[in-house]
């Protein structure tokens, strides 16, 4: 029975985040129309582009090989498996074990790659240069990330993120210089990941300006439907690894019981409303930089993440 139950709560935290991820992109959506003065769309209006796009024929291009066709499943599994093993309302699940950040960022390239390769498939201008700023803001944002990753190992002691959550949670690190650096840097690399302003304007459709919309142009149909999922999956689970490391108050413990488990989904909830609303102020209130600004930004990130690793190195207590 407590294996059962256990598998229990970890499918219900795979149901979590796979329905939660289109309602934070709404709400993203929703907080810029306010900021703009506009009415705005409905927060739930993703779950019915979804559902439109699910029952759209798919239209492909002639030279579209059978990668084309299969990138976008892969991209929206890999997605969906690394957000799955990050730590929303409790730690210590049944598959914990296995939510290792390095895992976590390397599901995530792996998503990455089948869609810069699905960009450049059928061989349009569109599809080249976005392929090729994808790769060219992923070989500057991997390393800022390995760099936090190796920061917040050395404090925690552990890459693994159920571990990092409960030192952070026990209070026993306290404010710390390190630790701050480490939070700037991972929200730098993080809005770099997701495409958004001011590296990538996911509103846009300007040939001049767009990274990710230019590799999806042209899916349709289901395909794209699982890629904008797997995107929207993506936001979700670096605001989940913010929560769950730098803001782990709430995280039930695994086995903690239902009343643990609601204050941990209530917890959970209020973290991704504030990340949200965070996000759709700071996009309103910010231009889109140019593209060859991009690598001094991630730079930028970069050198705090080292600067955080070379503090615990000199000091532990900083």
């Amino acid at each position: 029975m407590e294996l059962i139950a256990a598998l229990a709560v970890q499918g219900a935290q795979m149901a979590l985040v796979l329905a939660a991820a289109p309602l934070l992109t709404g709400l993203v959506r929703k907080v810029k129309a306010r900021w703009q003065r506009r009415r705005g769309a409905s927060v739930i209006q993703p779950y019915r582009d979804l559902r439109r796009l699910l029952g759209k024929e798919v239209v492909l291009a002639e030279s579209a090989s059978w990668l084309f066709r299969a990138a976008p499943y892969g991209i929206f599994a890999f997605t969906w498996v690394a957000t799955a093993l990050v730590p929303t309302f409790a730690t210590g699940l049944i598959f914990s074990w296995t939510g290792d950040l390095i895992v976590i960022v390397a599901l995530l390239g792996a998503a990455r790659f089948l869609l810069t390769l699905a960009g450049m498939d059928i061989g349009t201008a569109f599809g080249g240069i976005g392929a090729s700023r994808e790769v060219m803001i992923a070989a500057l944002a991997e390393p800022a990330m390995l760099m936090i990753i190796v920061s917040l190992a050395l404090l925690a002691g552990s890459s693994q993120l159920g571990t990092i959550a409960r030192v952070m949670a026990s209070g026993a690190l306290g404010l710390r210089v390190s630790l701050a650096l480490a939070l700037v840097a991972f929200v730098i690399v993080a809005i770099a990941e997701n495409a958004r302003i001011p590296v990538d304007n996911p509103a846009t459709h300007l040939e001049l300006t767009m990274v990710h919309e230019a590799m999806v142009l042209e899916y349709s149909g289901r395909h794209l439907a699982m890629i904008e999922l797997a995107a929207s999956l993506k936001l979700l689970a670096t605001m989940a690894i913010i929560g769950c490391v730098f803001v782990p108050a709430g995280l039930a413990a695994g086995g903690a019981g239902p009343a643990a488990y609601a204050v941990g989904l209530a917890a959970f909830a209020a973290k991704l409303a504030a990340g949200a609303i965070l996000l759709g102020t700071f996009e309103t209130a910010i231009a889109k930089m140019r593209v060859f600004r991009v690598p001094n930004l991630l730079g930028g990130a970069l050198m705090l993440g080292l600067l955080a690793t070379l503090l615990l190195f000199v000091s532990r207590g900083l």
